[in-house]
């Protein structure tokens, strides 16, 4: 653990935001308000410059060497809120560069730690900036590199032109449907995932919830006539459940929910191969749904072991073929880079195979360390790549969808990422995942429904974000599904007071 002292007294959120920054550059770090010995020294300062802007001056001693950086802004208006937001920027600038300097480490992002960068980006084109100012605003506010910042603007246009109505969606909203059964549970995994098991009726039990969920959405969006614009079926697996589970399922949900045949998109993830049969495959289509994930995630019979995906790589490509020729015309593939014992080789094979397939679809996540997961818990057992590494195998899979003709069209991050990279979903053009692109930008409200599902209810006009989390363990839903109705009708009620789209 690297201690640092910060000479000056913070309140305790902005002692976050420093942590949060210093650990961008090592593995871990606390930040100390006493003096330690074995800790780097820093100190902060701002005052008012002769232009009328705010001048923040840092200093940070390590093993005996000095460095010292200053930045400036001119003054902003506001409330109490926004001159905090820019008093913070000013010190994450010089608190970042005195740690790249004295590191020789190189932050892409920035001072980004905890935010959305393609929600930044809209931010400022709402606000009339073209695409260059915004670039530019990106480079010199938030530090961001020019690569990072035109990889922003592409996505951007990718976007607009699959969504030409994206900020126009705040009063339709779209649906997330949780399954929370999987085959067994992954490594990196702190999704609501459990492995399925069909003692005591826990599954029959959790969708007699989950059918009660839909209907009860269903009416109330039927009352308001509410557009609805992607259906998204996510987990756990979607297609850990019976074929016939299944087909009541969207039998419920064509029932309740209104206007379906104006729904843009509906995507059922069946990221297992080994949920994957003809059977469910025959359910799909029967509902119309062609929208499907196939995840190999690794290329790597014995990686796939290490991370507890009880499937061969020879699964996915005979499901992923499976699927193809029975109808499913659009199939998102994940990778996931930096996954243990795995380097630039076995990233290049996971490639080479993807390339055989050409899914529509193809996302790359970068390894994140999540603090419930089992690789979390057991670092010491899986040995991942190291920055560089993962910085090398990102760019290769960039360089590889420009060659087999994607384009990225999405584009978030997560605390404690390998290499403070980034994880990219690219597609074919016109195949990009409206749901993706819609939840990542939190243009509109998502209703949760089902185990685990997360509900962001957004107020049309302040943009307000109100969350909302059904339990994630199926014993628990089963007891509270009906409260959680409640509660989620009564938040609905309130961003939604009349009736909209008649």
């Amino acid at each position: 653990m690297q201690k640092i002292i910060i000479k000056e007294k913070f309140e305790q959120d902005w002692i976050r935001m420093f942590t949060h920054l210093a650990n961008l550059f090592f593995e871990q770090s606390n930040i100390i308000l006493e003096d330690d010995v074995d800790a780097i020294q820093a100190s902060m300062s701002l005052e008012r410059n002769s232009a009328g802007g705010l001048l923040g001056r840092s200093s940070l001693t390590r093993d005996g060497i000095d460095y010292f950086a200053e930045f400036s802004e001119i003054e902003e208006d506001g409330d109490a809120k926004v001159k905090t937001r820019q008093l913070k920027r000013i010190y994450s600038h010089i608190f970042l560069d005195v740690l790249e300097q004295a590191t020789g480490m190189r932050q892409s992002w920035g001072i980004l730690t905890g935010i959305r960068p393609m929600k930044l980006y809209h931010k400022y084109r709402q606000l009339g900036c073209s695409f260059e100012e915004v670039r530019q605003i990106l480079m010199k506010r938030h530090r961001i590199s020019r690569d990072k910042s035109e990889i922003l603007s592409k996505i951007a246009d990718v976007q607009l032109r699959a969504v030409p109505d994206l900020y126009e969606l705040k009063n339709e909203v779209s649906i997330y449907i949780g399954i929370p059964f999987c085959p067994t549970k992954c490594a990196y995994c702190t999704f609501p995932a459990y492995a399925i098991n069909r003692k005591n009726g826990r599954v029959e039990t959790f969708l007699d919830g989950l059918h009660e969920e839909i209907r009860e959405m269903g009416k109330w969006l039927t009352e308001r006539d509410m557009k609805i614009t992607t259906i998204y079926f996510g987990g756990g697996t979607p297609t850990s459940i019976e074929a016939e589970e299944m087909d009541a399922l969207y039998e419920t949900m064509y029932a309740s929910f209104p206007n379906m045949n104006n729904v843009r998109e509906i995507t059922v993830e069946a990221g297992r191969p080994d949920t994957i049969t003809p059977a469910k495959i025959d359910v799909l289509k029967k509902w119309g749904i062609d929208r499907i994930s196939v995840n190999p995630q690794s290329y790597t019979d014995e990686t796939l072991k290490a991370i507890g995906r009880h499937h061969s790589v020879q699964e996915t490509i005979d499901k992923f073929w499976l699927s193809r020729n029975m109808g499913m015309k659009n199939i998102n593939m994940d990778l996931i880079i930096g996954l243990p014992n795995e380097g630039m080789e076995e990233f290049k094979h996971s490639l080479a195979e993807t390339e055989k397939m050409q899914p529509e679809s193809l996302t790359i996540h970068t390894l994140s360390f999540k603090r419930a997961s089992e690789m979390t818990r057991n670092k010491d057992k899986y040995k991942v790549a190291d920055r560089a590494t993962v910085e090398q195998m990102m760019k290769l899979g960039e360089e590889w969808n420009v060659a087999n003709g994607y384009e990225p069209y999405y584009l978030y991050r997560q605390k404690n990422i390998l290499g403070n990279l980034e994880n990219v979903g690219y597609s074919k053009p016109g195949e990009e995942s409206i749901y993706n692109i819609v939840i990542m930008e939190e243009v509109q409200t998502i209703i949760g429904v089902g185990c685990g599902a997360s509900s962001k209810f957004i107020e049309p006009e302040t943009g307000k974000i109100t969350q909302f989390y059904n339990p994630k363990d199926p014993a628990a839903y089963i007891l509270s599904y009906e409260e959680s109705i409640e509660k989620k009708l009564a938040h609905l009620n309130t961003i939604f007071p009349v009736t909209v789209n008649k």
